[in-house]
């Protein structure tokens, strides 16, 4: 992120919540819902598949949760729930496309936005046919742990100062 996009980001106070987390326990398994969830700089998310052996860059994946009426628009369904999204943390009122290549803290914990979180060839399944092009441009950001901490349900999530 170029420096002048940064600061641009910076002078406006942004200011999220903590909607909904869940983890992936197995591959092509449910997601869990969850209260809280322990967030480990080694592992990511516990009880999601990837902990422990989790990509550096893609720990935690989150969404906005103002993009699911968008989706279930474009999908022409009445809803989608957070778990059709297959991403662990649902926020709102925060732009996470702003969080991208910044630091920001979720409850305890501080994470590194790392990148575009793209839909896979498994929305066609959760989502229904032409999951995946509704989800283009609405998958959320890829995250890494820098502090590690508990997150929970209602917490806030905040861009960290320089």
């Amino acid at each position: 992120m170029s420096n002048i996009f940064k600061k641009l980001v910076q002078k406006f106070t942004f200011r999220g919540t903590v909607q909904w987390i869940g983890v992936r326990p197995a591959k092509l398994k449910p997601m869990v819902e969850l209260q809280s969830v322990w967030c480990s700089i080694t592992g990511g998310l516990a009880g999601d598949r990837y902990s422990g052996g989790a990509n550096g860059t893609r720990m935690v994946t989150l969404f906005q949760k103002e993009h699911l009426d968008i989706i279930a628009g474009l999908m022409q369904q009445p809803t989608i729930r957070p778990e059709q999204m297959r991403r662990n943390i649902a926020v709102s009122g925060i732009n996470l496309q702003s969080l991208r290549d910044q630091q920001f803290q979720i409850g305890e914990v501080i994470l590194q936005g790392t990148g575009l979180c793209q839909p896979c060839s498994r929305m066609e399944t959760t989502i229904g046919k032409g999951g995946y092009a509704a989800m283009s441009g609405h998958g959320g950001l890829t995250a890494t742990v820098i502090r590690e901490g508990q997150i929970n349900v209602g917490d806030q999530v905040l861009l960290c100062a320089d």
